[in-house]
């Protein structure tokens, strides 16, 4: 297998609400979406919205309901500052606010929020890890 992620679907109660809200962001749906699910350009990933007893279905796995999955998605940007805008603009959007953006253990400065559904995004600045021209960030060899 060649080691890379290109889709991230995450599993919601209503698909049109979290399309929505993932647009407020500043997300692109693309013509491919559809009423049951809606794909968006995640900087060469793609995010896409499913229903979350369909996505269980077609897993062939029980849906246990929402709650902390172990998971956490997460937006690297370029300053402490931009951290701070990201989180607002978030919570703009109808994020819930998790954490507020604060000086973290590691040395950078991060905070987190939740989608509608509960998904966790860290929106974090890390000092030590660069990132490209389109935002990815350049992992050391």
């Amino acid at each position: 297998m060649q080691p890379r992620i290109t889709f991230v679907t995450l599993g919601v109660a209503d698909v049109a609400r979290s399309r929505a809200f993932y647009e407020r962001l500043g997300f692109v749906a693309s013509s491919m979406s559809q009423a049951g699910v809606a794909f968006f350009d995640a900087g060469g990933v793609v995010l896409s919205v499913f229903g979350r007893k369909a996505l269980a279905g077609d897993a062939r796995v029980v849906d246990d309901g929402p709650g902390f999955a172990g998971v956490a998605l997460a937006h690297n940007v370029e300053s402490a500052a931009a951290v701070d805008r990201v989180l607002a603009e978030a919570v703009a959007a109808g994020a819930t606010l998790r954490k507020p953006g604060q000086t973290v253990f590691w040395g950078g400065y991060a905070g987190y929020f939740a989608d509608p559904d509960g998904h966790l995004w860290e929106v974090a600045h890390n000092p030590f890890l660069p990132l490209d021209g389109q935002g990815r960030p350049i992992l050391p060899q």
